[in-house]
């Protein structure tokens, strides 16, 4: 999956421009882009009416024109989709941000139910955090609890069996609101067991890897699969009816795929539409997740932003989930951020790297009202980490996630 860095430019210069979450603003955008767009034709190789079917809130009238959408939707925000609850504001029909705070337990602290509460214990005091974070599905598909889900157990991706009822009360019981943070399509276990789970060429039909299997490659979930999205889904409603207050989608994107595989896969990944899918898949994981009286987030990579592997928040209009985490990882940013044509270089402390991350990806967020910045590393300090987190503050990100 390398690639080599000729012909690059070598980015360094540090942006200072930052912009304002005027709701108003965001308000217009949106309408904006509701003129430009057609209609939303979801466009999956293999089960695009089951995925559309579940993205209808309970009691929704089936989906009006194109021209319709843009005042339910703005109202439909009035909901649960900000990162804290809240409610619109008189002048634009947005949800007025809430803050959000939180920590991130490490999946190393969920053998069970002391190692738990000693690492709540270790979240660091004067901070306000409210929220207390946990990796019930992590990067590659592993699963850290002891789920019913029938895939969870058949696959193999259980990692250990503490129960989530202990995981919750342990957290309620420090004083703490639980959320869950699931990795969604960066899940190379599940289409293992299940190949419908996956990609697949669109000659041959055979299973997609990300690298020749000499080299380790692995197959992805991905979002056109009822089963894959079906399978997330059940995770999503087995963590909210557990007491999960929160649901936290990160990874809702496609692998970073190589001119290669596009080119031997089906033609709806080439296509800039292919967003509709990875947006009809999070507003069925955001329907599972109200239905069982959780809210939702979506957290997405700040490199991946630079990268342009970014689709799940190209259309905001289309998305019923408005609360978005950023997530800036030091240790990433440490080798630098590449692409096809740019290298962008970050040094310095921690904090100088999330500043400039920021100044670089703002754009690509101001049609969200609800954006927290979680800040996660492990080469520097909890110490630096922090410091990190103020700089975002003092850019108008009031909430945070850290670890």
């Amino acid at each position: 999956m390398g690639r080599k860095n000729k012909g690059r430019k070598i980015y360094k210069t540090k942006e200072k421009n930052y912009y304002g979450k005027t709701p108003l603003g965001k308000a217009l955008s949106v309408g904006l882009t509701v003129l430009l767009i057609g209609g939303i034709g979801f466009i999956g190789y293999s089960v695009a009416e089951p995925i559309v079917k579940y993205t209808k809130k309970k009691g929704d009238e089936p989906a009006p024109p194109p021209t319709a959408i843009s005042s339910e939707l703005l109202e439909s925000t009035s909901s649960a989709s900000s990162i804290g609850g809240g409610s619109p504001t008189p002048e634009s029909g947005l949800v007025a941000p809430v803050d959000y705070k939180a920590a991130v337990i490490k999946t190393s602290d969920l053998t069970d139910k002391t190692t738990l509460k000693a690492a709540i214990d270790r979240i660091p005091a004067g901070q306000k955090i409210e929220y207390v974070e946990i990796p019930l599905k992590t990067e590659g598909g592993k699963i850290w609890y002891s789920s019913s889900v029938f895939y969870a157990a058949q696959s193999g991706a259980v990692q250990n069996q503490v129960p989530l009822a202990d995981i919750v009360s342990t957290i309620k019981s420090a004083g703490y609101h639980p959320a869950a943070l699931i990795s969604t399509f960066n899940d190379n276990i599940l289409p293992l067991t299940d190949g419908s789970a996956g990609y697949k060429t669109a000659d041959s039909g055979d299973q997609w890897i990300d690298n020749s299997v000499e080299s380790g490659g692995k197959p992805w979930t991905s979002p056109y699969s009822s089963t894959s999205v079906n399978y997330i889904g059940d995770l999503i409603t087995e963590a909210a009816s557990a007491g999960f207050e929160k649901i936290v989608c990160s990874d809702v994107s496609y692998p970073p795929f190589r001119p290669s595989d596009l080119a031997i896969l089906p033609s709806e990944l080439k296509e800039p539409s292919r967003f509709q899918a990875l947006t009809s898949a999070a507003n069925l994981f955001y329907e599972r997740a109200v239905s069982s009286n959780s809210t939702m987030a979506i957290e997405v990579s700040a490199a991946d932003i630079l990268k342009g592997n970014d689709d799940i928040i190209h259309e905001p209009l289309y998305l019923n989930v408005k609360s978005i985490i950023l997530r800036i990882d030091v240790d990433e940013l440490s080798a630098g951020v590449y692409t096809d044509t740019t290298v962008y270089d970050f040094n310095g402390t921690a904090s100088e790297k999330v500043e400039k991350m920021l100044g670089l990806v703002k754009d690509k967020l101001k049609d969200f009202n609800n954006v927290a910045v979680r800040v996660s590393g492990n080469i520097v300090g909890t110490d630096e980490l922090l410091k990190a987190k103020e700089v975002a503050y003092e850019q108008g990100y009031t909430s945070f996630v850290i670890g």
